[in-house]
């Protein structure tokens, strides 16, 4: 299935095997967002069922930000092919949701799916890591229910995870162990400027690209792979500063030697 990132989908050798559940992880402000709209508006055009839930901003702004470039998420709202759950204003409305239960997520996405039809679907979930705020031990056990239930469904699923170097264990690796890939995001700053990467870790049944690349988000336009960067994964892993005192040390050494 294409990602709607035409170079993520290169990295890929095509796009995302149907059925699978993809981890999506990083940290706040690299791209997560910005690539599951893309997917969805993939889905959209491939007359996929689509299902976009939203834990941390509202469905409107979702719909905005689409918008910024060229997605018409408010038309496909309209005309059926798409339902937005909203898990953050805790509204009325039928496609809201009162409290992050995962039993409750998951059943509004299968209401969804019959609203929407027989077919072959997709959901993005930003983020799943939201529904376990509170209880970071329960991060394993509810993607396996969620993978379980969903796959019986037809759906191939987007799962977002919010990651940090000091939140890892609490939201990054419950959702890892269980998934069929891991699709990292990154970000540093490199020479004062906001420098964002991705690096497929982990894609079943692919014979995916295993180097780190360079991204850039574009108005109009979206998310687009610039291309590989030539560095270790310790270089975008490790904080700036460590680096800099590991090449420093080697520096050193070679001089002494």
């Amino acid at each position: 299935m294409k990602t709607g990132v035409e170079g993520i989908d290169r990295l890929l050798e095509g796009g995302i095997p149907e059925g699978f559940l993809v981890a999506v992880t990083g940290e706040p402000g690299c791209g997560k967002t910005i690539f599951s709209i893309h997917f969805i508006n993939q889905g959209v055009l491939d007359g996929d069922r689509c299902i976009y839930v939203t834990t941390e901003e509202s469905r409107e702004s979702i719909i905005k930000q689409a918008a910024q470039f060229n997605m018409d998420f408010h038309k496909a709202v309209e005309e059926r092919k798409l339902v937005i759950i909203d898990a953050l204003m805790g509204r009325a409305d039928r496609w809201s949701l009162q409290s992050l239960d995962m039993e409750a997520l998951v059943s509004k996405i299968i209401e969804a799916k019959k609203e929407l039809g027989y077919g072959r679907a997709r959901v993005a979930i930003d983020s799943l890591s939201a529904f376990w705020l509170d209880k970071p031990a329960m991060a394993r056990r509810y993607s396996y229910y969620l993978k379980k239930v969903l796959s019986k469904w037809n759906f191939t699923i987007l799962a977002i995870s919010q990651y940090a170097i000091t939140t890892a264990e609490s939201f990054g690796w419950g959702i890892e162990h269980i998934a069929d890939g891991i699709i990292r995001f990154r970000r540093l700053l490199r020479g004062g400027e906001l420098k964002r990467y991705v690096v497929i870790e982990k894609m079943r049944q692919t014979n995916h690209s295993r180097y780190l690349h360079e991204i850039d988000i574009r108005p109009g336009v979206g998310l687009v792979v610039l291309g590989r960067v030539e560095r270790r994964v310790e270089d975008y892993k490790l904080p700036a500063d460590v680096v800099r005192k590991i090449l420093e040390a080697k520096r050193r050494s070679g001089e002494i030697l």
